[in-house]
């Protein structure tokens, strides 16, 4: 544990960023899911509307440093890719 009065500091702060951190990849995590759902669903009216609110959680996820700005743009776009894909067919 730490002992000195900056390094109790430090600890608290890291307490608190990871918990912000959690929240935020579990709410990214949470979209991808529920955007893959609508996917399989096969309801392209639902799943263009999922994926609207998930490419923003994605873009604020970037903007928070949760993810990287190349990995968000590979999810969009294969998320993009599947949803012109069932609105096609």
């Amino acid at each position: 544990m730490a002992n000195h009065v900056s390094a109790l500091k430090r600890a608290r702060q890291t307490e608190t960023r990871t918990a912000v951190n959690r929240a935020n990849r579990s709410r990214v995590r949470t979209s991808l899911r529920a955007m893959r759902e609508a996917l399989v669903k096969g309801d392209a009216k639902a799943a263009q509307e999922q994926y609207r609110s998930t490419v923003s959680v994605l873009d604020k996820s970037v903007q928070k440093g949760i993810l990287h700005d190349n990995t968000a743009s590979r999810y969009k776009s294969r998320l993009n890719a599947r949803l012109k894909a069932l609105a096609t067919a």
